[in-house]
């Protein structure tokens, strides 16, 4: 596997350069940037021949660098893998099961073993796209990947995929062959504090009422001065959901509040009947997690050396760990070794398995780091 990167934080797209042979070129970035209309024609000229693959973030994650307002390009030529994606538009969040439905079956193969996905982040119900995508896949092959962003503005979101970026869409990128090993691991870090609450009144993603009272009131008594920045800062004080027949909770962050129906609409589905807890930042246990997202995608190599390291972490993380935010890329570089290329974005939503044997769930707050290595 040959990986090469180039980066530029200016619209001047001359400054980016890759070879003509990549099969495939990933692509994150601000996105006003990529929706600069020269952006994908000068990227096909650059790499004729390569499926291009990116989406709008909350940050871009270049080496161990973590920009903002910058464009970064990440080119793969593999060996013997093969890849191909699929495409599909979601025109409305209660279409998200059946886009992932679609794009499993599209790649699905003989010799499909992973699968990387890159979705809108604001129009989709992360959880049923998660379902849908599950659907039709065989048990050995699992999914990555994550929501796309907008920084911290929460308007629109683009996903790019081999044309225009543009908004509402799911790329799904099908991974082919027997020679490419691939880990994940996903680890939050967040504290839970206060009671649990039982939701009495949800619908798909928009919770209406914790313990029969109003979820948008309670929350905002909890924020206190906080509630005003509503619904960015909700990013510092997710909700951990305790899904029936799981012992891990999954984390729900917030993506808009509904003033007139008292409502809030999460990343991912709030069932009726289950429990949620609120959510506090624990700097250490933060940048502690992103290392043990490291550990658990190393140890699913066999000892080969991770190649290609694709890290997907949630905005709030970011304004948690403001300044210090790259010690967590730091601390994922520092267990997988300088032969590992490391490229990503902060999302909106993380896709990964809670571990090695289970499949993917969508999470919030988390560190997902996916890892590729491929036998020569």
């Amino acid at each position: 596997m040959h990986i090469v990167q180039s980066s530029t934080d200016a619209s001047d797209l001359s400054s980016l350069f890759l070879p003509p042979d990549i099969q495939l070129l990933l692509v994150f970035g601000a996105r006003a940037l990529l929706q600069d209309p020269a952006l994908f024609p000068h990227l096909r000229r650059l790499c004729p021949s390569a499926h291009i693959v990116g989406c709008s973030t909350a940050g871009e994650i270049f080496g161990t660098e973590v920009r903002d307002d910058s464009i970064v390009l990440t080119g793969i030529r593999f060996a013997s893998t093969r890849v191909d994606i699929a495409v599909r538009q979601v025109a409305d969040v209660g279409d998200s099961y059946q886009v992932g439905q679609a794009i499993s079956q599209e790649l699905q193969r003989e010799d499909l073993c992973h699968v990387l996905v890159l979705s809108d982040g604001l129009r989709v119900n992360g959880s049923d796209l998660v379902k849908g995508l599950r659907e039709h896949l065989p048990s050995h092959v699992n999914v990555t990947g994550g929501l796309a962003g907008d920084g911290s503005d929460f308007r629109e979101t683009v996903v790019l995929a081999n044309g225009d970026a543009a908004a509402g869409q799911v790329v799904g990128i099908g991974f082919y062959g027997d020679r490419l090993q691939v880990g994940y691991g996903s680890v939050g870090g967040w504290d839970a504090f206060g009671p649990e609450r039982l939701i009495t009144r949800s619908k798909d993603n928009v919770l209406y009422e914790l313990d029969s009272e109003s979820a948008l009131g309670l929350y905002k008594t909890y924020l206190g001065s906080h509630a005003a920045d509503l619904p960015s800062s909700g990013l510092l004080f997710p909700l951990a959901l305790r899904l029936p027949g799981s012992d891990t909770p999954v984390v729900r962050t917030i993506l808009g509040v509904d003033e007139t129906q008292h409502s809030m609409t999460f990343a991912g589905d709030m069932p009726e009947g289950c429990y949620v807890q609120l959510m506090k930042a624990n700097f250490n246990r933060l940048v502690d997690g992103a290392i043990g997202a490291a550990e658990v995608t190393r140890g699913q190599l066999e000892r080969r050396p991770a190649q290609l390291a694709i890290l997907i972490s949630c905005i709030g993380r970011k304004l948690v760990l403001k300044q210090r935010i790259e010690e967590e890329v730091e601390g994922v570089a520092a267990v997988l070794g300088e032969g590992a290329v490391l490229a990503g974005f902060y999302s909106y939503g993380e896709i990964a398995p809670h571990g090695a044997r289970t499949r993917c769930e969508l999470h919030n707050q988390t560190m997902t780091v996916t890892t590729l290595s491929e036998e020569e």
